[in-house]
């Protein structure tokens, strides 16, 4: 565990926001997570959708107080809400906050997905579907296919991403095609927690539909990662 000072910025955790009380259950115990990782690091949650607070409230909020932030989004791939929610918030910080990077793509994140996979029983002769939630943003697409890169060489049998909104295929259509071919089907969850967008998953026509990332320790480890990355590469000024 890394020793906190007095002066080190204050971690806020921004993710998506989710009225389901198993997803917000989830989020919570990933907060418990990284304090424990980091005793006396002070974390607020933040959100840029569905649930209060909002992250332009809090990182303000903090900058009237003079205290430094570094908003670590709870996001799997670059994004409007990366692009924009959250760096509107940190430019009207007026320098004593930054952003870091999102959780995704990392290399970390594909070894969670091939141990939930692992959990549901997926064989060698399983074809997996890497569903994604989604984005019109051409970055978080290449970012998807980042991570099912990295689950291909680590299960050694071919990932094709699919997605829940704004970006094909679909991930209907990708379970589809892949029991057209008469396999039989993995779906590995590429969502934080659970939700509206997991228990659609759920649905699907798949043998075997894997968790979402949440909860595994190597997350609370990832969102500390990117916060120090955050913190070293750019100074957060005080009051």
């Amino acid at each position: 565990m890394t020793p906190v000072t007095s002066a080190a910025p204050v971690l806020v955790a921004c993710s998506h926001g989710t009225r389901d009380p198993a997803g917000q259950g989830d989020l919570e115990r990933l907060r418990s997570s990284v304090l424990a990782l980091r005793p006396g690091l002070e974390v607020l949650p933040a959100y840029v959708d569905v649930q209060p607070p909002a992250v332009g409230d809090v990182v303000s909020g903090l900058a009237a107080d003079g205290r430094p932030a570094v908003v670590v989004p709870l996001l799997l791939s670059t994004g409007y809400h990366v692009r924009v929610d959250i760096a509107t918030a940190v430019s009207s910080a007026a320098g004593r906050a930054v952003a870091a990077a999102p959780l995704g793509p990392d290399g970390v994140l594909a070894r969670v997905l091939a141990e939930r996979l692992a959990e549901v029983g997926t064989g060698p002769d399983d074809a997996v579907v890497l569903a994604a939630a989604g984005s019109g943003d051409s970055r978080a697409t290449s970012d998807v296919e980042e991570v099912a890169r990295g689950l291909e060489q680590l299960l050694g049998t071919p990932v094709t991403p699919g997605y829940l909104s704004a970006a094909g295929p679909a991930v209907g259509e990708a379970v589809a095609e892949a029991r057209r071919r008469g396999r039989r089907v993995s779906v590995a969850s590429y969502l934080l927690a659970r939700g509206q967008l997991y228990s659609r998953l759920l649905e699907l026509d798949a043998d075997r539909v894997a968790a979402p990332l949440l909860p595994h320790p190597s997350v609370a480890e990832l969102v500390l990662r990117r916060y120090d990355a955050a913190a070293a590469r750019r100074e957060v000024s005080p009051a």
